[in-house]
C-alpha cells in the first residue's frame, strides 16, 4: 500500500518543484518510492529515501525519475549519491542547512 508523504517531503518537493510539477512529484514519490523494495513499515525510512532521491534530482523531473529506478535497484545507493550515506540523520538536515538545495 502506498503511504502518504510527510511534511518534510512536501516541504522539499515545494523547494525543489515550481507549483505545477508538485502533484506529478508527489504522485511518483507515493506510487514508486514507499512501495517494494521498501519493505519496510517505518515511515521514517521512507522518508529518508524520497529525500535522498529528491535531493538528486535538482529539481528536474527527469533526474527524480532516474533517482527512484536507481533506489527501487538499490536504495543505498539513492542514499550515497544524495551524500546521506554515512549519517542516517544527514537527511534531516539538507533543507535546513543547504543554500544550495537544488545542487546534489
Amino acid at each position: 500500500m502506498a503511504r502518504d508523504l510527510g511534511p518534510g517531503t512536501v516541504r522539499r518537493i515545494a523547494a525543489l518543484f515550481p507549483a505545477e510539477r508538485r502533484a506529478e512529484v508527489a504522485d511518483l514519490l507515493v506510487s514508486r518510492c514507499g512501495e517494494d523494495p521498501f519493505s519496510s513499515d517505518r515511515m521514517a525510512e521512507i522518508e529518508r529515501i524520497r529525500f535522498a532521491v529528491l535531493r538528486i534530482s535538482g529539481g528536474s523531473i527527469d533526474r527524480l525519475r532516474a533517482a527512484i529506478a536507481l533506489a527501487r535497484i538499490d536504495w543505498r545507493d539513492a542514499l550515497v549519491g544524495a551524500g546521506f550515506g554515512d549519517d542516517t540523520r544527514a537527511h534531516l538536515r539538507w533543507l535546513a542547512e543547504d543554500e544550495s538545495i537544488g545542487e546534489a
